[in-house]
């Protein structure tokens, strides 16, 4: 007796009653990476917009893998200097199931590697990883997967494995209809299909839907030929009659794909595929039908059982018998857990000597990855910008997911409640920061830990950081840090270390900090001239304040606001000015009276012999008055 699986009675009843109707074209976007301007390209003269939308990477002339590739010039790519993770973010995508698919590209540069091999992730979920020698496999030169997209944005990123820098062709989101591939409870939001195989058999020739003139509904799948599963073992046959109930909601195939085949033989009468896979993964396995044999007319002359690593899935399939009719389309899906390498689709005949197989698609079953919450994302995001991280951290895409490259610096936790991930450390010490702490770090609230010693960080301390209740390690030593020490450390009940050393600290030491210290929490402290005193540096790297405000210890003086402090320095600028000119004017003051009393104690003997001289010049002249002479006669006149 026939048994055909309640899943496919379920599938064949919607592609003979669907009725859903596409009343407006699918959105789609195309992206020619590294393009400056939008193309369009031959024969289908499809649209690609121009680059947009990248957090970093080079653009570059472009060298096709493979004649599958798009036609397009350029390409981008992201060294390692820009960072590890390094995504494409696509704004105002609305909600919906969507097809996604990357094309790979190499640059021309001879320095550069002629196959690099990274890792591809979609809104968090790694789907991806390119293996040795995809360039010389037509299938492997790009990746798709179906994929739920609800927040607005598309985020496809890019992580490098230290096997060439990723370069990137294309970027294809495209919309498909929300039901599409469909495969039972486990479906959902949840679920992410990575396309492992899409085999037109019969074919000669690779086609994308567009070739086939199929519904933009399906998401323009590209379909490999498969002339022969091995040499003698089918035939391949065709048709050029139509399909029926081919092109239906919620897949929409290509009727055309129907129109091929692959057909046992005598002396083969089993088909068997045989592809690599990746082992203990789940797999979801579409397999196409239609009875286009001419020499098969009625039901029950073709029966065979289909098998999948050798366990019979699906027994007794008459096509035409659950078709309803020759030349009418019959998909049938199964989900199947693999552990090895490989898996291996069997048809075998049980009624007639041969079996037929139209298509088959493979997918991989990937469970999404749960993303980090999206205020500490933000936050993240405030302190990348803030702190002036360096390009070499690749702060890009989500900070936790996927877990094979979580950003570096940023220790993450998952939280089973709210099936989220979150942020509980920060380790950024020596890293060469020179901006400011925002606000904002206040928003990760689930800190437990801060690092950010060792580096250049200027400005005040946030008081926000004060908020971070599960605090318990908080060291900012040795940066710029100015200002007073925030009251609000002291509300941070679970510290339990503190290193505020090697800043310009200056003001009042929170009393509930001397607290923290009576209580265990560690602080940097030294004994000088018996008084208990912080090594905090307040006033430079060697400078260290006095423990004060705290039972037992010196009260602080009455604490000044910054513009206090701004009025009494003017003031005490002003008062060192007046006393420098003040001491000037009576230095010089003194100098010029010395210098007249030494001058006065030097002329007394002078003064006293020029007067006695005058004195007997006087007296020779009156002597000589009767024998006086003219000038001529006497000579020149030396003192008069």
């Amino acid at each position: 007796m026939q048994r055909i699986p309640f899943l496919s009675r379920i599938l064949l009843f919607c592609l003979a009653f669907s009725t859903c109707v596409a009343k407006q074209p699918p959105w789609v976007m195309r992206i020619s990476c590294g393009g400056r301007l939008d193309v369009h390209t031959a024969p289908t003269n499809t649209l690609w917009f121009k680059d947009f939308a990248y957090t970093g990477g080079i653009p570059a002339n472009a060298t096709l893998p493979s004649y599958i590739s798009p036609p397009l010039k350029t390409l981008r790519y992201f060294p390692l200097s820009s960072g590890p993770n390094n995504c494409y973010n696509i704004n105002n995508v609305p909600s919906g199931h969507y097809a996604v698919r990357v094309f790979f590209g190499l640059d021309g540069h001879p320095n550069f590697d002629n196959e690099p091999l990274f890792d591809i992730s979609v809104e968090g979920t790694q789907i991806y990883s390119l293996k040795s020698g995809w360039t010389n496999q037509d299938d492997q030169v790009f990746t798709e997967a179906l994929v739920f997209l609800n927040d607005g944005t598309a985020s496809l990123c890019f992580h490098s494995t230290g096997h060439g820098d990723p370069a990137i062709l294309s970027i294809e989101i495209l919309q498909v209809d929300d039901r599409a591939y469909y495969f039972g409870p486990a479906w959902g939001r949840g679920i992410i299909l990575r396309t492992a195989a899409r085999l037109s058999c019969g074919n000669g020739k690779p086609k994308f839907d567009v070739d086939y003139s199929g519904d933009h509904w399906g998401g323009d799948r590209f379909w490999s030929a498969i002339k022969t599963f091995g040499q003698g073992s089918d035939l391949a046959t065709s048709t050029e009659s139509g399909i029926k109930m081919a092109s239906n909601a919620p897949n929409f195939y290509p009727e055309a794909l129907y129109q091929t085949a692959l057909v046992s033989t005598d002396t083969q009468p089993d088909l068997a595929y045989t592809m690599d896979v990746d082992p203990n993964r789940n797999y979801s396995i579409w397999l196409h039908f239609a009875e286009i044999d001419s020499s098969v007319t009625t039901a029950g002359e073709r029966v065979f059982d289909i098998l999948i690593n050798g366990d019979v899935v699906f027994e007794e399939v008459d096509v035409v018998k659950m078709s309803g009719d020759r030349y009418t389309a019959l998909v049938l899906n199964t989900t199947v857990a693999v552990n090895g390498r490989a898996l291996t689709i069997s048809l075998h005949p049980k009624e007639g000597s041969h079996a037929i197989i139209n298509a088959i698609e493979v997918f991989e079953i990937v469970a999404a990855e749960s993303k980090t919450l999206l205020e500490e994302v933000r936050a993240l995001q405030s302190l990348k910008s803030a702190l002036g991280l360096p390009l070499r951290f690749g702060w890009n895409g989500d900070p936790c997911v996927p877990q094979q490259h979580p950003w570096n610096g940023a220790d993450c936790l998952y939280d089973k409640t709210s099936s989220k991930w979150f942020i509980d450390g920060l380790g950024l010490d020596n890293q060469g920061l020179r901006g400011f702490l925002p606000n904002d770090i206040s928003r990760l609230l689930h800190l437990q830990s801060i690092n950010l010693s060792d580096n250049s960080i200027h400005g005040a301390i946030p008081p926000s950081i004060g908020s971070i209740a599960g605090l318990v390690v908080l060291d900012l030593s040795y940066n710029l840090f100015n200002g007073s020490i925030p009251e609000s450390l002291g509300q941070l009940t679970s510290l339990r270390r503190l290193n505020l050393n090697g800043n310009s600290l200056s003001g009042r030491v929170p009393a509930a900090l001397g607290g923290r210290l009576l209580h265990g929490t560690s602080f940097k402290y030294v004994a000088i001239s018996g008084a208990l005193k912080y090594l905090l540096a307040l006033n430079g790297i060697h400078a260290i304040t006095c423990l004060c405000g705290i039972p037992g210890l010196p009260t602080c003086g009455p604490h000044l606001s910054a513009g206090a402090k701004t009025g009494v320095a003017f003031g005490a600028s002003v008062g060192f000015l007046l006393m420098v000119i003040c001491s000037m004017c009576w230095w010089k003051r003194r100098q010029n009276i010395l210098r007249a009393q030494k001058i006065a104690a030097r002329g007394a003997p002078y003064a006293k012999a020029r007067t006695h001289l005058s004195h007997d010049i006087q007296l020779t002249r009156h002597y000589n008055q009767g024998n006086a002479r003219t000038a001529a006669e006497n000579g020149p006149i030396l003192l008069s």
